[in-house]
């Protein structure tokens, strides 16, 4: 080992508490509608404007002015309503909603989305906004003529995050400006006048008395009003793919029912099911019971994969709820006498926190979705109007007594921990819910894992057999490419590092990493392979866009392609780029992680590996170029630009162990490991550069080849001298007693 290897070792730990003392130092910047406001112009938002007010009320609305009157108002989703994604941050988008209720501009200003990030082109998710322009927030209605936006294929969470924000955003806005039709007097909503009578007698009641009552209500589509529908909404590509079957069959029955009303709840769940959800619900929550039978599923699988329920949504008045599978509980069929026997029937819990009114009419939304590509879908959304029977409710009783201060405080101190318990308990269980939907991913993942640490464990014993080692390395190689990078897109990336290292200073919580995974285990793998290997697991085994790259090398040499020898002088001064970009790329994150996102296209992972080159011609034309340099210099990208690979080279330097051995004469009389190293990580000199080395084993299969290295050789052919001259001396000494005659033995006497 070098002597210099000590020094950089405690530089390189000095470096790393440095950063991490930065990243944790740190504040935390809370996003408010001013500091995005320089980010569009007035007539972005609201079409006609030609400048913006100052800021009004609590949370601000900012009004936008066409000369001296008032076309439209401005505001920033996250100060409405809770526009938290799976990255655990806020979307931001600013909205412009004009006098009349309609909105009027939609524009995202900040997002840390993975799936955004590294995955969906960020134009579709522009383009999926800019859908939302003409949703009437007074009626709460989409344009007729459009519909809502259709979903985004793998990024269906992220994107009805964002609808439900910026329409409930600019439903309240609307309604506390009374802008269109509302009275800004009255905008505000109104206490309920009535309320369930919960002390009412319990009664047990038929199904065709609940539905006669109104208490259970009914939603049947046929495949006749379905593709109806979509040959309505404007979207000839969903409009060419129609349901198949005759038009009056059945798409979907379905039925709803308040089951918090004690009456219906008792009727249609049965005794101990009824007893159960009162041990379930909380003082004042409701909840529904779900009925549904026909082709179309009201589930769908997208809660299974994700948590929500993306086909269902309640909404009254400006309050929309999309449930989750903590909410959710599967039930076996209906307790009422004469119910009909349903395929799927569901039992949900409204989520507490919400501002739901269980005394007032309320909508079941159906959202039917249709494939119109291989990525791509159309829906349209049927409701089905609920409101709970006259006969179940009650005059609500007259106002407590103003509740002293102190009291009040600390009921509210208490409610707001409890709710913090609730969300941590509910972030726990989507993780999880999330990690057993994936478990054969994971169980494949983590078998190849094993496998790969057992390989280095013992490589000894497989750098022996070149071909044993030869057909390992390809056949993982090939499944990194195939099933991790693009089946699985797993593939990791300095997005990552830095979105981690941006959550260590703004409120660090495990849970959103556990969102992925995959990603997550692999980073698990990758932190520990760096105390035992180095960066080299990763990259030379692990890297979907590495093994890519060496992948088409290969190719590429079968067909003659020759090789460029970069002169070592070069070579070691192209070394330290990758450093400075991931050193540039951390620095500007610390500023602004949005702009360090955008420039961490530098790695073209996003459109080889996850998008599989289908994205705008520069960034392709940018990915194939470096495939094409590595066809000619093998892992160019890897060797001098990867800003992951320099990132991971500052924690490897404190591996533990030292795997790979060199013989005395290495580097001095035989440089030929450092000849063949596919990445030239081995010095002239003979020892290998740890930053560098990919752990392809190549130098490791020499160090004990017989017939090619030179130490090894010279020590086989004198052990096959001493064989030969001992055998020679055996033979000569076999002759001599051969040619010796025996004496004759003298008679005894």
């Amino acid at each position: 080992m070098s002597a210099k290897a000590p020094r950089l070792r405690i530089l390189t730990t000095v470096l790393l508490v440095l950063i991490g003392l930065i990243a944790t130092a740190l504040p935390a910047a809370a996003a408010s509608l001013d500091e995005y406001l320089d980010k569009v112009s007035a007539a972005d938002l609201v079409p006609g404007a030609d400048r913006l007010g100052e800021p009004q009320g609590t949370p601000p609305v900012v009004p936008a002015y066409k000369g001296d009157a008032v076309a439209g108002y401005v505001f920033l989703n996250s100060d409405f309503t809770n526009a938290t994604g799976y990255s655990g941050r806020p979307i931001h988008i600013l909205a412009g909603v004009s006098t009349e209720g309609v909105i009027s501009g939609v524009r995202m200003v900040e997002h840390h989305e993975p799936i955004v990030l590294i995955g969906i082109p960020e134009e579709r998710i522009r383009d999926y906004n800019q859908a939302i322009v003409g949703y009437d927030a007074v009626t709460m209605t989409a344009p007729a003529e459009t519909g809502e936006p259709d979903i985004i294929s793998g990024a269906t969470v992220t994107v009805l995050v964002m609808y439900d924000s910026v329409t409930r955003g600019a439903a309240k806005v609307a309604r506390r400006l009374g802008l269109g039709d509302l009275d800004a007097a009255s905008a505000q909503p109104a206490a309920p006048v009535r309320e369930i009578d919960r002390d009412a007698p319990v009664e047990v009641k038929d199904w065709q008395t609940l539905l006669g009552e109104g208490a259970v209500r009914r939603l049947k589509l046929t495949v006749g009003q379905v593709n109806e529908a979509f040959a309505q909404s404007g979207n000839p590509e969903a409009a060419e793919r129609p349901e198949k079957g005759a038009p009056e069959d059945t798409f979907i029955d379905l039925y709803v029912a308040q089951v918090s009303v004690p009456t219906v709840g008792r009727s249609l769940l049965g005794e101990n099911e009824w007893r159960n959800l009162q041990e379930t619900l909380e003082e004042g929550q409701s909840a529904l019971m779900i009925m549904g039978q026909g082709r179309y599923s009201f589930k769908g699988s997208g809660y299974v994969r994700g948590g929500i329920f993306d086909r269902i949504q309640l909404s009254q008045d400006t309050t929309s709820v999309r449930f989750k599978d903590r909410q959710h509980k599967r039930l076996g069929n209906v307790a009422a006498e004469g119910a009909p026997e349903f395929d799927e029937v569901g039992l949900f819990r409204v989520p507490v926190d919400v501002d739901f009114q269980p005394a007032a009419p309320w909508e079941l939304d159906l959202l039917v979705q249709r494939a119109t590509g291989p990525l791509d879908k159309a829906f349209v959304t049927f409701d089905v109007s609920y409101a709970v029977p006259e006969a179940y409710l009650t005059e609500p009783p007259p106002p407590p007594a103003p509740a002293d201060p102190a009291t009040t405080q600390a009921a509210a101190q208490a409610q707001a921990a409890d709710d913090a318990a609730e969300e941590a308990a509910a972030r726990d269980a989507l993780w999880k819910n999330i990690w057993e939907s994936n478990a054969w991913s994971i169980g494949l993942l983590v078998a190849s894992l094993v496998f790969l640490t057992i390989v280095f464990f013992f490589q000894d014993v497989v750098v022996k057999r070149p071909k044993l080692l030869k057909g390992i390395r390809y056949a993982f190689l090939t499944y990194t490419l195939v099933w991790i990078g693009w089946i699985a897109n797993a593939q990791l990336s300095v997005v990552n590092l830095l979105t981690l290292s941006n959550s260590m200073a703004t409120g660090f919580s495990w849970q959103y990493f556990l969102m992925g995974p995959l990603v997550f285990i692999l980073w698990f793998a990758v932190a520990a392979s760096l105390l035992f290997w180095g960066r080299g697991p990763f990259c030379g085994w692990l890297c979907p866009f590495g093994a890519l790259q060496e992948l088409t090398n290969r190719i590429g040499r079968r067909f003659g392609i020759r090789q460029i020898t970069v002169p070592w002088r070069l070579h070691e001064r192209l070394w330290p780029l990758k450093y400075m970009i991931f050193l540039v790329l951390f620095g500007v994150a610390l500023y602004d992680l949005a702009l360090a996102e955008k420039l961490s296209e530098v790695e073209p992972f996003k459109t080889a590996i996850i998008l599989n080159f289908i994205r705008d011609w520069p960034f392709v034309v940018f990915a194939v170029a470096l495939l094409v340099a590595g066809l000619f210099i093998e892992r160019f990208f890897c060797r001098y630009i990867c800003p992951l690979g320099g990132a991971l080279a500052i924690p490897g330097r404190i591996r533990m162990f030292e795997w790979l051995k060199r013989w005395p004469e290495c580097g001095t009389s035989c440089n030929r490991c450092a000849r063949e190293c596919p990445v030239q990580s081995i010095h002239p000199e003979g020892h290998i550069n740890p930053n560098e080395c990919i752990y392809c084993m190549h130098c490791q299969e020499l160090y004990l080849d017989q017939h090619r290295c030179p130490h090894n050789v010279t020590l086989r052919l004198k052990k096959e001298r001493r064989h030969a001259a001992a055998r020679k001396a055996g033979r000569d000494k076999n002759k001599k007693e051969a040619a010796t005659p025996v004496p004759e033995e003298t008679p005894a006497q």
